[in-house]
């Protein structure tokens, strides 16, 4: 792997990490395009980018999570994460193997629907309000959901709270705060269990994962911006376009 390869897909998992495009999807699809296979070390290193970038843009809540672990924002976090990991480990033979498949392009149009139809049914009922618990789990079931490649983390996670009526600010920070222990548990989990598959070529992935975390910083800024004024239907549209084109390349190039 080069270097050059390594700044592109952090660059890639960084922005498409927090934006409504499925950073999953987009890593698999520049991999392939790379030629690149059994790249685990450098999937959890770019993981690793995002997550610090999680840190340094939500220092505050963290902190105050930290000193506050029995308070409402806490404990919807961890309600949310349950669903979550059970979801993952009931489907983890189905996703694994979706990974080594054309799946992400499947994903990618499933995402895209789920962001025309929200904007389409969205209607702020919980302006200011927090996080109810209720729209806590049901954002946790999306964010199981999201572990197939193509499916939007962030967009599934953001789709599901507003579906719900909350704010689109708050249901924005919430999505990325709830990143947390899922990326933390991920990471642990690939390097547990898949150990023996790591490659460990140090500098393009040191080079990666800071590329990532840059690009990480630089996605929620966006997204924390372009929230509660872009319409997800352009993300839609985009990602049924990058569906069919890779329909048509696949098939007929």
């Amino acid at each position: 792997m080069s270097i050059f390869q390594a700044v592109v897909l952090g660059i890639v998992q960084g922005l498409t990490e927090f934006l409504p495009v499925s950073s999953s999807g987009h890593l698999v699809m520049f991999q392939n395009f790379f030629g690149l296979d059994d790249q685990l070390f450098l999937t959890v290193a770019l993981h690793v980018g995002t997550l610090m970038a999680v840190f340094i843009m939500f220092w505050k809540d963290i902190c105050y999570l930290i000193r506050h672990p029995f308070s409402p924002l806490a404990k919807k976090i961890v309600f949310a994460t349950i669903p979550t990991v059970i979801i993952v480990f009931l489907f983890k033979s189905l996703v694994e193997s979706s990974f080594t498949s054309m799946f992400f392009i499947l994903g990618f149009t499933i995402t895209g629907i789920v962001l025309i139809l929200t904007e389409m049914l969205y209607k702020n009922k919980k302006i200011g309000m927090e996080v109810s618990y209720k729209s806590s789990f049901w954002i946790g079931v999306a964010q199981g959901l999201a572990s197939f490649p193509g499916i939007s983390r962030s967009g599934s996670t953001i789709c599901m709270g507003l579906l719900f009526g909350e704010d689109k600010d708050n249901v924005a920070k919430f999505s990325f705060l709830l990143s947390i222990p899922i990326i933390i548990a991920s990471c642990a989990y690939e390097i547990i269990f898949h150990s023996s598959n790591l490659a460990l070529d140090v500098f393009p992935i040191i080079i990666g994962t800071i590329v990532s975390m840059i690009a990480g910083i630089l996605a929620i800024k966006l997204m924390l911006n372009l929230v509660s004024k872009v319409k997800f239907m352009y993300f839609g549209v985009y990602l049924i376009s990058l569906s069919v084109i890779l329909v048509i390349f696949y098939n007929f190039v």
